[in-house]
């Protein structure tokens, strides 16, 4: 009976725990048909609403855009400052612009502050002709790249987001990586997606002209946290948002597919961050010490020194007491040469009441060569002379005495 008891008390305080997070997920009552929270530094998702559901996202299409410019970046193909010339097929992009002219010069950051701010599908359309000849080759990169990222759910057919073809698609889940990717490796993109207005110069043959950028993602001035990213609306698609904000170390991202309007975007978007910062909190070990030296066998250097690949983060969502995370170093006792810097030699192991909750690499922190026979040698010659000297050293104390 005893035994009863308890098992109906567990199965009572399981149940009753569900359908807490349930009602607090149902709480939220999203208009939205499509939707998705993710935690940046982990991709944990947190909440989803047929988030592998195909749709149209219309000018959310450009973060997959800005991130292919920002590896061209990253890679040295393409500078800042370098100029971009503006084709006769991105000046005849229609939706929202920033009205580039044919011939029209401008540098690779501003047409990046266009695409970002004010979300021009000229800017995109220029962008995409300069870094791969033909939008039509960009797309193919595009689509390339998503498949890389595992978005199953995902097909380009333009790099802006405006055309209304059926074969146009992504999923909520899939913006949320495509966004995580961009905004883990490339966090400078907040350096343009959080200016509110800006204005760019346009340099034609008719002379130079100012032009406002205004910052189409309202939740930069509403929501505290809030760093950007993208939105996105077309007849097909309806109101689409991908907004990422940050709060103490937690960064969320948020997506919003097919909000019938575009107050419902914002505020549906605004609902699942206030969910997900009232349920997070991160752990964070920043592996400042350098884990202990290795005993190396057969080499030049009697130890290889040690270091951490990077920082450990967990992802609380249960209220657990984060103060019982404990650590354990697990490495050879000896290590056998060569090594190569960046060859992993153990792992930190991290647990949470017995339960392992992640792990983090050990990396060789310099290389160590194969000890040869001349080295052997040299190592006999100086050991030889040392204990000569020290010989020597008791036998003049001794002399002394």
């Amino acid at each position: 009976m005893k035994k009863l008891t308890s098992l109906a008390v567990a199965l009572c305080l399981l149940f009753g725990h569900c359908l807490y997070v349930q009602a607090e997920e149902d709480s939220l009552a999203l208009e939205a048909p499509s939707a998705i929270l993710m935690e940046a530094a982990t991709g944990t998702v947190l909440y989803e609403k047929a988030a592998d559901e195909r749709r149209s996202p219309a000018s959310v299409t450009k973060i997959m855009t800005l991130l292919l410019i920002f590896e061209a970046l990253e890679e040295g193909r393409v500078q800042l400052t370098d100029e971009v010339v503006t084709s006769a097929h991105a000046k005849s992009m229609g939706g929202s612009q920033v009205f580039l002219e044919e011939g029209e010069k401008q540098s690779v950051e501003t047409l990046i502050k266009c695409i970002v701010v004010a979300s021009g599908n000229d800017a995109a359309v220029a962008m995409a002709e300069h870094l791969a000849g033909t939008e039509a080759e960009f797309v193919s990169r595009m689509n390339e790249k998503a498949k890389s990222l595992g978005m199953e759910n995902t097909h380009f057919v333009d790099c802006c987001g405006l055309t209304e073809d059926e074969e146009h698609y992504t999923s909520a889940r899939d913006i949320a990586i495509m966004s995580r990717e961009l905004i883990t490796r490339f966090p400078e993109i907040y350096q343009y997606s959080t200016i509110w207005m800006e204005n760019i110069t346009h340099v034609t043959r008719q002379g130079s002209s100012e032009f406002g950028l205004t910052n189409t993602n309202k939740l930069l001035r509403s929501y505290d946290g809030c760093l950007g990213l993208k939105t996105g609306s077309t007849s097909k698609a309806k109101y689409c948002l991908s907004a990422t904000a940050k709060r103490d170390e937690i960064e969320l991202i948020a997506v919003i597919l097919a909000a019938p309007d575009s107050k419902t975007r914002f505020a549906n978007a605004a609902s699942l961050l206030n969910y997900g910062f009232g349920k997070c909190r991160m752990y964070t070990d920043e592996n400042v010490e350098n884990p202990a030296d290795i005993p190396v066998s057969r080499g030049i250097l009697d130890q290889v020194a040690c270091r951490y690949e990077g920082p450990f983060q967990y992802l609380d969502t249960a209220s657990q007491d984060l103060t019982g995370i404990q650590k354990e170093i697990q490495t050879a006792e000896t290590v056998k040469a060569p090594i190569q810097e960046g060859d992993i030699l153990g792992e930190a192991v991290y647990s949470l009441n017995g339960k392992e909750i992640g792990r983090v690499k050990i990396l060789a922190a310099e290389s160590v060569e194969e000890a040869d026979f001349l080295h052997y040698l040299k190592k006999a010659w100086d050991s030889c002379r040392k204990m000569c000297y020290d010989k020597e050293k008791i036998t003049e104390k001794a002399g002394e005495v």
